[in-house]
């Protein structure tokens, strides 16, 4: 078993629950944690043979690039692609925070994390 962690990816979205973040968007980071089968890849040195975090990333920018009201929904989204897309995934974990949420008062972020 092996762990892949994508840290850090900042995307400008359109998610949020007022009608002007759908329109003027904000700043969001996601992090994922998958566990996948290594062993392979850590032998053969091949790309073929292991999870390409290249094209998760993709699919998550894919997902993040879709309006949602609820960051629950986004990630929700980005777990079934991944499941789909990607099925030596064993367990992954999505976090999604929303940079300076406007909720009436100063806070650097509210996150959202799902996994199954």
């Amino acid at each position: 078993m092996g762990v892949i962690e994508i840290e850090g990816m900042k995307f400008y979205a359109y998610h949020g629950h007022f009608a002007a973040e759908q329109i003027v968007g904000n700043n969001f980071e996601v992090y994922a944690r998958i566990e996948a089968n290594c062993s392979k890849a850590g032998e053969s040195d091949n790309l073929d043979d292991a999870l390409n975090y290249q094209a998760v990333y993709e699919t998550i920018q894919k997902e993040m690039q879709i309006k949602s009201a609820l960051l629950e929904n986004v990630a929700t989204r980005i777990l079934d692609a991944l499941y789909a897309e990607f099925p030596s995934i064993e367990k992954a974990k999505i976090k999604i925070s929303k940079m300076n949420p406007p909720m009436g008062g100063e806070m650097e972020r509210v996150s959202v994390t799902l996994e199954r």
